[in-house]
């Protein structure tokens, strides 16, 4: 495959589908704050953005890949043709579509922002990451920092004008981030110089924006050891004076940059803060000693973005490999296996590709209903501040409970569907004549960064499920028990919702597990070793549930439907239907594995693992 090829595809019938008539985008678009947006804009804007990600970012997908990034007199250059795709996403819009009017954005529901991103990481995750951090980064500022700190830096950064990070890991301290050296030491005009090492930095530099805005956990001297003595700080690459001018070097450097299996072209550094004693940092909102808390605002919206990465990749992954399958002719049909005189057909027609591709349509739809469905809990939380405080609380609680099921679920679903696609295609899957092998290698960094999956889980075990009270928990398991009852004796789903009853069955009884657990000290370790099992039991609840939500609109609207949108809502009651028959009693296994208590992991020694 030569560079400048688009090989991005998605569906924009099943993007709308979603959207609107699964999440009901009019419950939320017209009403405030999002007043100024409705259906027409939002398709038109779902449109434009897939044009874009065709024609701009898709064609620069392979050849930053195999160009990648290179340091250069300790400045990062970014692969060739990423200069002008930085400054069109930019002119066009697509990063601020969700931002406040406050801030030079658009003031659009989350519910279509996750959208956005979707089509711009599937077209080109390493690119898209540069901007997504700028985001980030910004969105804290804006939610965190002083009204100098905000006018300083968020609009710039959400404009492209300036980039942005998030500097937590250091080489002895990766996952845990309270062993973090890194130091702040309070000058006499109120600024702080920083000094220290942060490594795996996405984005660390980059010749995108004329300055990269990075913000950096680190110990104020003489603060608490542990987490709880980090403090959050503005550290600029290059100083910024208060008009927003810049000012030279704040004597932050590139050490180097990772030589990567994946996300290539995305820069990943080592970051050298003061090693002249001359970096200059400013406290984020002036207060001390809360950086962590801060910063989790920024590592739950980068989870989240992790999830979409995830659904990109497996979602554009599925549609080459559904193209080639539909394309590529080898051997007779299935039932003329013995007939050396019957015709090659297209692979599409051999059974065991169908089922590939009925696995991977059904994984896809179903993560990018969960990713919605945690967008919509966002806008209507926002919606309803103020209006209805109890009802805000619990789409705030579902975002909290539902955000380590998209990051971990997308990630782990993502690496292995991308695999799954390689198969598809066969030996020339494994080519780079062919996207998916680099989907795959894109992917597999999805479940490590931004907190390991089994972080998410032990996430999701230890604070998530007990948050409110646990009425987040219960708020939605009565969500999937109250479209249970309502669907229990459908004419066509019934069984495969009473299969989804089984599986929330087994995810309570699971739970209670957990909680006999965390009471029990000599129980305590079966927590972290069945923290995994247990995420993924849930996200297939969810997935399950959502599937067949979807499934019951297109059984009652595609009665009257003809031609392609007959087909179309026809596949969504199979990707439901094999959903529920395949993956769906993998929950009532796991519950039943669970229960046994086997806690073989941590009762073997260590030399019995084996002597090298």
């Amino acid at each position: 495959m030569s560079a400048g090829i688009n090989t991005y595809k998605t569906d924009l019938r099943e993007i709308f589908f979603t959207l609107f008539e699964q999440f009901g985008f009019s419950q939320v678009a017209g009403h405030a704050p999002y007043d100024a947006w409705g259906p027409d804009e939002a398709k038109a804007v779902i449109q434009e953005t897939y044009r874009f990600a065709k024609e701009v970012l898709g064609p620069l997908n392979s050849s930053g890949d195999r160009e990648g990034c290179r340091l250069e007199n300790g400045a990062v250059i970014t692969p060739k043709g990423f200069k002008d795709a930085w400054k069109k996403l930019y002119e066009q819009g697509f990063k601020t579509v969700s931002v406040s009017p406050d801030h030079g954005g658009q003031g659009g529901p989350m519910m279509l922002q996750v959208l956005i991103e979707e089509m711009l990481s599937g077209a080109n995750s390493a690119f898209n990451m540069y901007p997504g951090l700028a985001f980030g980064a910004a969105e804290l500022i804006a939610e965190c920092g002083t009204s100098e700190q905000k006018k300083l830096y968020v609009e710039r950064m959400l404009n492209g004008t300036w980039g942005g990070t998030m500097c937590l890991t250091e080489p002895h301290a990766g996952s845990d981030v309270g062993a973090a050296k890194s130091s702040a030491r309070k000058n006499a005009d109120g600024t702080y110089s920083i000094r220290g090492t942060k490594i795996f930095i996405s984005g660390g530099d980059h010749d995108l924006a004329e300055n990269v805005i990075h913000l950096v956990l680190a110990r104020i001297e003489g603060a608490a050891p542990g987490t709880k003595g980090l403090s959050l700080f503005i550290v600029p690459k290059i100083r910024v004076n208060a008009d927003g001018s810049l000012a030279g070097t704040n004597d932050v450097s590139v050490g180097s940059i990772e030589h990567k299996m994946g996300i290539r072209a995305s820069a990943t550094c080592v970051l050298n803060f003061g090693e002249n004693d001359g970096c200059v940092g400013e406290l984020v909102g002036g207060i001390e000693n809360v950086g962590m808390s801060q910063m989790f605002k920024m590592m739950n919206g980068a989870r989240i973005a992790v999830g979409i990465q995830g659904l990109a990749l497996a979602g554009t992954a599925y549609f080459n490999a559904l193209e080639y399958a539909k394309d590529r002719k080898q051997g007779p049909h299935m039932t003329k296996l013995k007939d050396p005189t019957a015709p090659r057909v297209p692979i599409i027609e051999h059974a065991d590709v169908r089922r590939m591709l009925l696995d991977m349509k059904a994984h896809v739809e179903g993560i990018r209903a969960l990713l919605v469905k945690l967008a919509m809990h966002t806008d209507k939380a926002l919606m309803l501040a103020g209006k209805d405080d109890d009802q805000a609380a619990y789409h705030r609680g579902q975002v909290e409970l539902l955000t380590p099921l998209v990051k971990s679920y997308g990630s782990d679903q993502s690496f292995r569907l991308c695999a799954q696609a390689i198969q598809v295609y066969g030996g020339a899957g494994y080519c780079q004549d062919y996207p998916v092998e680099q989907y795959t290698r894109d992917s597999k960094i999805f479940s490590i960064y931004e907190g390991t999956n089994h972080i998410q889980a032990m996430d999701l075990v230890g604070r998530k499920m007990g948050q409110a009270g646990g009425a987040n928990f219960q708020q939605f398991m009565a969500d999937v028990g109250g479209f249970i009852e309502a669907n229990r004796e459908h004419k066509v789903l019934g069984e495969a919702v009473r299969q989804l009853a089984a599986a929330q069955e087994g995810v309570m009884a699971s739970a209670m597990a957990i909680l006999g657990w965390s009471q029990d000290p000599a129980k305590m370790p079966l927590i972290p070793l069945s923290a995994n099992r247990f995420l993924n039991m849930m996200s297939e609840l969810a997935v399950g549930w959502l599937l067949l939500d979807a499934a019951v609109i297109a059984e009652r609207v595609g009665e009257k439907a003809t031609g392609d949108e007959k087909a179309f809502y026809e596949g969504k009651k199979w990707s439901a239907l094999w959903y529920a028959r395949n993956v769906l009693p993998n929950v009532e296994q796991a519950a039943r594995m669970m229960a046994t208590e086997d806690a073989s992991p941590v009762e073997i020694s260590n030399l019995a693992f084996g002597t090298i």
